[in-house]
């Protein structure tokens, strides 16, 4: 089994510190909060193996810590092409490029990502495959909520999703041209 060196960053966030994994390729490849630390790793080894990725610390910022704090300081947008490369089932990862689809400043239901991605009864599943996702925010998992529009679970903790969400609805409402499908930006 090849190991797999990945970079690490500690970036400050208004909600708390983040862990950030980068590539040897400047790819993303975690992210999570470093209260969260042992569950990464227990997602890093359910995707690439026990024992199979090495953490060296970053000697330089990445393009997804820059990208990451532009994010929090009120351009959402600054995540949306970032490279990302992970592992997962096909399932999971089919998921996970549907999640990214999911403008700034919306949400959906897991029923509505399930018939996104034509598997309309697997909204279960759906919901695990979010449960999984290694790279939150940049994936934004956080996006996603209940059918009738509550907060449901989220790997950081609701407080930070109900953060974000709030971050991004602002966001949204101050573009020109998004600002009036603010109220419309919650779909079902």
């Amino acid at each position: 089994m090849p190991v797999h060196t990945f970079l690490l960053e500690r970036v400050p966030t208004p909600i708390g510190r983040m862990l950030v994994l980068t590539d040897a390729q400047d790819r993303l490849r975690a992210v999570d909060w470093d209260d969260y630390e042992p569950r990464m790793h227990l997602l890093l080894q359910r995707q690439y193996g026990r024992g199979a990725v090495q953490l060296q610390d970053a000697s330089q910022p990445s393009q997804a810590s820059r990208a990451l704090q532009a994010y929090f300081d009120g351009d959402v947008n600054a995540i949306a092409e970032l490279p990302v490369a992970f592992g997962g089932t096909p399932f999971q990862q089919q998921v996970w490029h549907a999640l990214r689809g999911i403008d700034g400043g919306c949400t959906v239901s897991y029923g509505t990502l399930a018939a996104r991605i034509a598997r309309p009864t697997a909204v279960r599943a759906v919901g695990l495959a979010n449960g999984a996702n290694p790279v939150g925010i940049v994936i934004p998992c956080h996006r996603v909520i209940g059918a009738n529009a509550a907060l449901t679970g989220y790997g950081g903790g609701l407080h930070r999703k109900r953060w974000l969400l709030a971050h991004e609805a602002a966001w949204r409402a101050a573009q020109p041209t998004l600002g009036a499908d603010a109220a419309l930006s919650t779909t079902g």
